[in-house]
């Protein structure tokens, strides 16, 4: 049975998230709303835009949300994800990660001619002559923006010099617009210090204008800053170099960006939102419980969840496999019984998100919706 099948009849029922089948990706929505706002409210007071990441939440229901807050649009990772947020009347989606493939550059150039203000990142002038020859096959044009790579050799142009040749290659192609630059620094996001932080971005910022100062020389000036995330965020308004900031993780919040300090106040700006609630499958031990919740349902890359609610908060979590995770505490196996409902922060969002169908949503206990994880599994 699906999601729907299993849990639509709870929908507005008074505490009916108790009754859910688990494992069970659950979202509050209260909490998310206020993790939007608060966002936007951050980034409205600087004078700059808002394009959230939707690789993080997958969600053509979250991205509304997002839009009627006051994004201009929101951000991408593969073009699956994109025509998922098109269908859905998503406007303003930008393609963050360079679009190079054949089969995939004509998917490119049939979705801009049906997408709203859509927008696609090239790193490379023999891509970018490629997407120029689909777009005319499709008679349509395309939106460009120059990616620069931060340090991390994963994507963008190398140097200033490339980028002006990018550029240079851009202005050649009658359906291509270049419109500005992204810079995304991912290696520093997770930089628990607020300080060290701080110093490793303003030393890539300084970069960063390099490549503008280069562009600007050349008459290529951006338009568009874009660029980085819920770990520099603070930092990055502050600097006033982007036009628009990406951030994704701030509307769920997960253990790896818990444990950093990300304003420099100590404090946490945003709510957990997201958790997986799971139950206790058997408790045969004086010191260990095994919950039904494993690899499928939680991801492995970001260390390992914790305890909100239904255990010690100290309890620690293992894998056991697939299927289960163990919670070790003292006595645990006495003070939970099988079918003893226990809720996890999850240890990074993204991937955890890609595992499941449907976010259930909950509000003061009472499932009031169920939303498809609509772009799960588009990484093509």
């Amino acid at each position: 049975m699906d999601d729907r099948e299993l849990h639509a009849h709870l929908i507005g029922q008074q505490g009916s998230r108790t009754a859910l089948n688990t494992p069970v990706l659950v979202l509050e929505l209260d909490r998310l709303d206020r993790n939007i706002a608060a966002m936007q409210g951050k980034v409205t007071a600087r004078g700059i835009a808002l394009r959230p990441h939707a690789k993080t939440h997958k969600s053509v229901d979250i991205a509304r949300r997002q839009l009627v807050a006051g994004a201009v649009g929101v951000c991408c990772a593969k073009i699956g994800e994109a025509e998922v947020m098109v269908d859905g009347g998503i406007r303003g989606v930008l393609i963050t990660s360079p679009v190079a493939a054949p089969a995939a550059v004509v998917r490119l150039a049939v979705l801009a001619g049906r997408a709203d203000g859509l927008m696609a990142t090239v790193d490379h002038p023999d891509v970018a002559r490629r997407i120029d020859a689909a777009l005319a096959g499709a008679d349509a044009t395309l939106d460009v923006i120059i990616d620069i790579d931060p340090g991390i050799r994963r994507t963008g142009v190398a140097s200033p010099d490339a980028a002006v040749e990018l550029a240079r290659t851009i202005a050649e192609c009658p359906r291509l617009n270049l419109r500005g630059v992204q810079f995304y620094c991912g290696m520093q996001q997770h930089i628990e210090e607020f300080a060290a932080r701080k110093a490793s971005i303003e030393e890539r910022t300084e970069y960063l204008r390099s490549v503008i100062a280069a562009l600007d020389e050349v008459g290529f000036g951006p338009e568009i800053v874009t660029g980085s995330g819920t770990g520099t965020h603070a930092i990055d308004l502050a600097l006033a170099v982007f036009t628009e900031l990406q951030a994704g993780s701030y509307v769920f919040m997960d253990t790896q960006y818990l444990d950093c300090d990300l304003d420099g106040s100590g404090a946490v700006p945003f709510e957990t939102a997201l958790a997986v609630d799971t139950r206790v499958a058997s408790a045969n031990h004086e010191a260990l419980v095994t919950i039904d919740a494993g690899f499928k349902s939680l991801s492995t890359d970001g260390g390992s969840p914790r305890v909100a609610d239904g255990a010690p908060a100290d309890t620690a979590f293992a894998f056991m496999g697939d299927e289960h995770g163990a919670l070790i505490a003292p006595e645990i196996g006495q003070r939970l019984r099988p079918g003893d409902a226990v809720t996890l922060v999850v240890p990074h969002c993204d991937p955890t998100v890609n595992l499941y169908d449907n976010y259930h949503v909950v509000q003061d206990g009472t499932l009031v919706d169920i939303w498809p994880v609509g772009a799960r599994g588009r990484a093509r």
